[in-house]
């Protein structure tokens, strides 16, 4: 595993959680006490009334500069200021010091549960067999398509609106699955040069069990394909006990390969 692929993954995911602040109103950053910092090179993103660790997180720690005490004791800091008491801060298997588990357990945080990052390359997408129709949207879907998805990421209903800023900003697109005028699924791409990255997949629990992701994933793909990207990478949480890994098994399905695991750090 290369550092050259962590650091692109790493900068397509926060460069698609920097276009949430950038792309939302100033009433929004208002109501949902939205903030962006930077310290050293890790992007910190802080959503401090909404709780989900999707809007709370910090990414870059160790792509391009070592990680240092300092460093993450202020990473930290900046969430407490803001009344946040759940976040991830996003550490990556290479280009960080020997002690880096030191610095992390003094800054008060612990391991949680990791981020596998997947990679997959031109192939043609696979066919998906499903009943729901698959549509890039709009403005006129786009309420429904921030209903299913802030619900499936634990985010709040008021959240739903950030995804708003993401209709017709460079390099975006949503799509949504149909059971005839029914919305049933989400799923958003972000084109950056030859890359693509995945991201916003969710179902409404009506809708499960009848392929709606692989045939959001089959048409990113094809579209990604179509637009002369080589690389395509995506995310979801890493194995653990119990859980039935739906999300893992879909995006395998769909030619993506495990990569490496990004590790997140949560406040203990």
């Amino acid at each position: 595993m290369s550092i050259q692929l962590q650091y692109m993954s790493e900068r397509l995911e926060a460069t698609a959680l920097e276009a949430i602040h950038e792309g939302a109103s100033d009433e929004m950053q208002s109501q949902l006490g939205m903030h962006l910092e930077w310290v050293n090179d890790t992007m910190v993103s802080i959503v401090s009334d909404d709780p989900s660790t999707l809007l709370n997180r910090a990414i870059g720690l160790g792509v391009n500069l070592p990680a240092t005490e300092d460093g993450i004791k202020r990473i930290c800091e900046a969430y407490r200021e803001h009344g946040v008491e759940s976040f991830y801060l996003g550490v990556h298997p290479d280009s960080l010091p020997d002690d880096i588990e030191r610095l992390l357990e003094d800054g008060g945080l612990k391991s949680g549960r990791g981020w596998m990052k997947f990679e997959r390359g031109p192939d043609p997408a696979p066919t998906a067999a499903s009943d729901l129709e698959v549509r890039e949207i709009g403005e006129e879907h786009i309420d429904e398509f921030g209903r299913i998805a802030t619900s499936a990421y634990g985010m709040t209903a008021e959240a739903s609106v950030l995804v708003r800023g993401l209709i017709d900003r460079p390099g975006f697109h949503l799509y949504m699955t149909f059971d005839g005028d029914a919305p049933a699924g989400t799923g958003g791409m972000f084109i950056d040069g030859d890359c693509a990255w995945f991201e916003w997949a969710a179902t409404d629990p009506t809708f499960r069990q009848r392929g709606s992701q692989r045939a959001l994933l089959a048409r990113r793909i094809e579209d990604a394909l179509d637009a002369g990207c080589t690389r395509l990478l995506t995310c979801t949480g890493a194995p653990v006990p119990g859980d039935p890994q739906h999300s893992y098994h879909n995006i395998e399905w769909a030619g993506f390969e495990p990569r490496f695991v990004r590790e997140n750090w949560i406040p203990k």
